[in-house]
């Protein structure tokens, strides 16, 4: 990579000077007497619940916006009053990146480097360097359009990079990315810091956190904590539990866990509980708990995230109201989903290929793979938005291929890329999901006001949903999707970029409404909500390449430098081992 841009003015290694800064939209404040310093040649991530201020902050840092009160300087130039300069000292990669879809990934970087004054004739190096660094010089003619969410985001990275800048802010780069794809992204920003660039990373996922150098953790616009994540990670030591091989009762448990004044917060993990105890609390609850469910109280490691969620006052609580005003499913068969050699072809392109499993009755059912795996065509298949070329698919003993509109009406469909309809306020995108599930009269309205108030919707009802909070829209799609209590659920990618809290009131959700009998299918980027469901299938390259329980998948990926892999290594170890056989296969075929 080319050097960064040199500051026009440097406080030794201070890239960004952040003092008594605040930011109020109307009456509402979006930062409150913000200051912290931002150093070259590290890796800030700045993250917060959902509405803490982290995008505002990175706009302002930018040159987008103008703080009401305070300053800021980056690369020693004054955010308000030398704007030009700001936009030549960072690179800036906005949560939704403006890529020109219909152009190639070629003309979009020529496309940006005029859009930052620079002449694209003249910097081919500089081009070529950008595609080296990105992975992206064998697509260099593929529409932007065509590539997977993560050649997406690195040819963002690679836009953001192009007047080579002291500065970079990325804003939640990481949403909607696999893990594989996200270890390059890793690499890059490693790369970029070693040679002294100041990087910042604004995240949802706080195990991306936990692996910056120093962390600005934002809550409602004030500065919660500012320093290494290791640090705060420390005031939990000794706090941090985990209830073994609990099994099929884990959802049941982690409710009762969530429970008692003790725990602060508790989340599934394979076939254990993982629990947080509150500060000064004792093990006394928790251990007669663990006793009289016959289970093993083991103490663990503290984690980023037990940090982040305890230093915010504690997780959601494990009952959902929208699970407890639902009937227990009744289904013919214990069997909800099925699919037999299922294949779905686009041209010459194969994007589901043979694929074939059952889902049970109050299963939680995860579809993982890297992007462009065939995940969301296999999900639109099984909810009968494509048709397949092949094989077969059945919701509820319904064939998808003859009883299409009767099946639609047993399931809940919750979209990758937002579902809502955005000329519609919050109310009118109720009401209308209401009338297409075929409610009527009273139950209908009862209905609304029921996912009104289940999901805090009442001061959002005459907002459009793309002025919404991510968290709020998200939970807007949700109340759409179960507003007619279907026996199956299918969420793809639900929580892609919501903070941590309301992640955990989405599974709360979730886990409530498996135990009365829902299937749910979920695709999920996020590791640890892997461990949430009963059974993982992973798709590569169109393909089923393995499907069993989490704790399973997890022990088929244990070596001596990984003893105790995590459900990300699993993931990586299948794709590695695919891609050997593959190759192994075309050295025997040659």
């Amino acid at each position: 990579m080319p050097p960064a841009t040199a500051p026009q003015e440097q406080n030794g290694d201070v890239a960004v000077v952040i003092d008594r800064l605040s930011k109020h939209f109307g009456s509402a404040p979006a930062l409150q007497d913000l200051s912290a310093q931002i150093s070259y040649g590290r890796l800030t991530g700045l993250v917060g619940p959902d509405g803490a201020g982290k995008t505002t902050l990175m706009r302002i840092l930018t040159g987008l916006l103008v703080p009401n009160s305070g300053h800021a300087t980056v690369a020693g130039f004054d955010v308000a009053d030398d704007n030009d300069a700001i936009h030549v000292a960072t690179g800036y990669m906005p949560q939704r990146f403006g890529l020109y879809e219909d152009l190639s990934v070629m003309e979009n970087m020529r496309l940006y480097a005029q859009l930052r004054g620079m002449d694209a004739d003249g910097h081919t190096d500089l081009f070529a360097q950008l595609l080296d660094f990105t992975r992206l010089a064998p697509f260099t003619g593929r529409l932007a359009g065509k590539l997977s969410g993560g050649m997406k985001q690195k040819l963002g990275l690679a836009c953001a990079l192009m007047a080579r800048p002291a500065v970079l802010l990325l804003d939640e780069p990481g949403v909607g990315v696999d893990p594989v794809s996200r270890q390059d992204l890793w690499r890059m920003v490693q790369a970029l810091t070693d040679e002294g660039m100041a990087v910042v990373w604004s995240t949802a996922y706080l195990d991306e956190a936990e692996r910056c150098d120093n962390v600005l953790l934002l809550n409602e616009g004030q500065l919660a904590y500012d320093g290494p994540p290791g640090e705060l990670t420390a005031r939990l030591t000794s706090r941090s539990f985990r209830l073994e091989q609990v099994g099929e009762r884990r959802r049941a448990v982690l409710a009762e866990v969530l429970s008692l004044d003790s725990v602060g917060d508790g989340v599934i993990q394979g076939a254990g509980v993982r629990v947080v105890l509150r500060a000064d609390a004792g093990t006394e609850q928790i251990s007669a708990l663990a006793d009289r469910v016959g289970a093993q109280l083991k103490a663990v490691p503290a984690r980023f995230e037990d940090a982040f969620i305890d230093l915010l006052g504690g997780g959601p609580g494990g009952t959902s109201a929208l699970a407890e005003g639902m009937p227990p499913v009744e289904l013919a068969s214990d069997v909800a989903v099925s699919c037999r050699d299922l294949t779905k072809r686009f041209g010459d392109f194969t994007a589901t290929d043979m694929v074939s499993f059952e889902v049970r009755k109050g299963e939680i059912f995860g579809l993982l793979g890297p992007n462009g795996a065939g995940k969301s065509t296999t999900f639109k298949m099984l909810c009968g938005l494509l048709k397949p070329t092949s094989g077969e698919a059945q919701v509820v003993g319904l064939d998808l291929r003859r009883a299409t509109g009767a099946a639609k009406g047993q399931l809940g469909y919750m979209a990758q890329k937002f579902s809502l309809y955005g000329l519609l306020s919050v109310r009118q995108n109720l009401e209308f999901s209401a009338g297409v599930y075929g409610l009527k009269g009273a139950a209908r309205q009862a209905r609304i006001d029921e996912m009104i108030d289940i999901f805090g919707l009442q001061p959002w009802l005459s907002a459009a949903p793309e002025s919404l909070p991510l968290g709020v829209r998200q939970r807007l799609a949700l109340a759409c999707a179960v507003m007619h209590r279907p026996p199956v659920l299918f969420l793809d990618e639900p929580t892609s970029g919501v903070d941590p809290i309301t992640r955990r009131e989405f599974w709360t959700h979730i886990n409530g409404l498996a135990r009365k009998g829902v299937t749910v299918m979920v695709t999920t980027h996020f590791m640890d909500e892997a461990e949430y469901c009963d059974r993982v299938a992973m798709l590569y390259r169109a393909r089923l390449i393995a499907l069993d329980t989490p704790d399973a998948l997890k022990r088929s990926a244990v070596s001596d430098l990984r003893p105790d892999p995590t459900m990300e290594d699993a993931f990586i170890h299948l794709v590695e081992a695919e891609d050997r056989a593959d190759e192994a296969r075309s050295g025997v075929a040659a």
